[in-house]
């Protein structure tokens, strides 16, 4: 989905950090730097890059997500990389046989937060496309972090893992309505403006005879009435509908 507004303000925080042990490709890192971006993660540090660093083809997969690739930071060992922080989850896909907490995206990205929000610097550390961290690296780890998929297919590529993981995150703070109506430039109708679309409504159908029996009429109002209140319609749509009833009634029912 393309979804780049340079008008919106980032939305970027105390993040943790994305820690890619042994990564391969540049056009993975390039990648995993997007998918970081898109979940509001800039800190992305590096565990020996088989094809070095900075990378070209990084920046061109990329996509715009020039801010992360250029605070990129480079370490010769996972040690290293992670000495600075207070909590860290390793992703794996595999039960690897160790007495360790195992969280899910979610769970994670609960107690992530709630450690930034005691001041506590995180990270996330992930494997190469191949094999996914080695044991040692795991056992560094405060807890294991595995997404829950398909058993028999759980394989995701590096950015797909850190999309995940990163969206979990996200959304852990995220406070996007679940449903909404996109009106764009116009305007829910006001109840005026529908109650005169309902009374012209109304009278065209009394002179069809299609309000009838007269008994029924007054349940047949209210449904028509509740049907369009549940798709609210805006201004130019209920003059849209003037329209159709000015049409159907034709010049009988230009009176507007």
């Amino acid at each position: 989905m393309a979804g780049t507004d340079h008008t919106q303000t980032p939305v970027t925080g105390q993040g943790p950090a994305i820690i890619l042990v042994a990564p391969q490709l540049g056009e993975n890192i390039g990648m995993v730097a997007r998918a970081m971006l898109n979940c509001g993660l800039t800190e992305l540090r590096l565990v020996r890059p088989r094809d070095g660093w900075p990378s070209e083809k990084a920046e061109a997969a990329a996509s715009g997500a020039s801010e992360v690739i250029a605070g990129v930071q480079l370490f010769d060992t996972t040690e290293a990389a992670i000495a600075d922080l207070q909590r860290v989850y390793a992703t794996t896909a595999r039960p690897r046989g160790m007495v360790k907490p195992v969280v899910t995206p979610a769970q994670a990205a609960l107690e992530l937060r709630a450690a930034a929000s005691d001041g506590q610097k995180t990270g996330l550390l992930f494997g190469p496309e191949r094999s996914g961290l080695v044991n040692d690296d795991i056992a560094l780890a405060d807890a294991a972090l595995t997404v829950p998929l398909n058993p028999a297919f759980s394989s995701l590529n590096l950015a797909q893992a850190v999309l995940l993981v990163g969206h979990a995150w996200f959304m852990a703070a995220d406070e996007t309505e679940p449903r909404r109506l996109e009106t764009g430039v116009g305007e829910p109708a006001s109840k005026e403006e529908l109650v005169n679309f309902f009374t012209r409504l109304e009278t065209a159908l009394d002179e069809t005879g299609f309000l009838f029996p007269p008994e029924k009429r007054p349940n047949m109002v209210r449904n028509l009435r509740n049907l369009f209140h549940r798709i609210t319609p805006t201004e130019a749509e209920v003059n849209t509908l003037h329209g159709i009833i000015s049409a159907l009634r034709g010049k009988q029912g230009q009176d507007r």
